[in-house]
């Protein structure tokens, strides 16, 4: 655990798993849940930061980000969130939701070709959540949910800048399912709670409301009346 978690009054949430996991439609579950008991709650989401949203959007569709670059991009994005917001709303007593953290770096950027220490060390300075939720659901699962969203796979959610497969939905299968091996990986040294993300939307939230009420004193974060 980092030194400075100790000057946290806050807790910190997070939510990770591969795309179409239902990881973001559970933690706005968790979130409205909280925020309906009257308790001191922000959530920030992976890769929101003003600072460098141009920056990705536009490397993004010109499809000219490397490996390194993407890393890069994502770090000073993360860097800026913490510093602007999750460590003062941390200090502040707040109860903190992440989709995604930095997780999602290790994970995505090592798959990508980056060196495991290096991504570690570039996020050396963030605190390691108090809770870390892993959804694992089956790649069909996954698939099947952003399919059902939206008529078509993104280019780079399909790692089809790796040139593993030559179309969106093989290359999907592939990068998603090398990112699943990582998470699993990471599982005991960063003690994820995993939830079958194959179940149905009500019987995994009910096991995350469970698993934050056992782990965490809620009154404690209670707003002012």
């Amino acid at each position: 655990m980092n030194s400075h978690m100790s000057e946290f009054k806050g807790k910190l949430i997070a939510v990770e798993g591969v795309d179409g996991s239902g990881k973001s439609t559970q933690i706005q579950l968790l979130r409205r849940w909280l925020e309906s008991q009257r308790l001191k709650v922000f959530f920030s989401p992976w890769n929101s930061s003003e600072l460098v949203k141009n920056a990705t959007r536009r490397g993004k569709k010109k499809q000219l980000l490397t490996p390194t670059t993407f890393s890069l991009i994502h770090a000073t994005d993360f860097a800026d969130r913490y510093d602007r917001q999750l460590a003062p709303m941390l200090k502040a007593g707040y109860i903190v939701l992440c989709d995604r953290y930095i997780f999602t770096a290790y994970v995505r950027d090592t798959v990508r070709g980056c060196s495991p220490e290096w991504v570690r060390e570039l996020y050396s300075f963030a605190v390691k959540p108090d809770l870390t939720f892993l959804f694992k659901a089956d790649l069909e699962v996954s698939l099947g949910r952003i399919l059902s969203g939206r008529p078509a796979l993104k280019f780079f959610e399909a790692g089809m800048d790796l040139n593993l497969a030559p179309t969106l939905e093989e290359s999907f299968k592939i990068f998603q399912g090398r990112l699943l091996d990582k998470y699993v990986e990471l599982k005991d040294e960063f003690n994820f709670t995993v939830i079958d993300a194959n179940k149905g939307i009500e019987e995994q939230q009910a096991q995350v409301r469970k698993c934050v009420a056992g782990k965490i004193d809620l009154a404690r974060f209670a707003l002012p009346r």
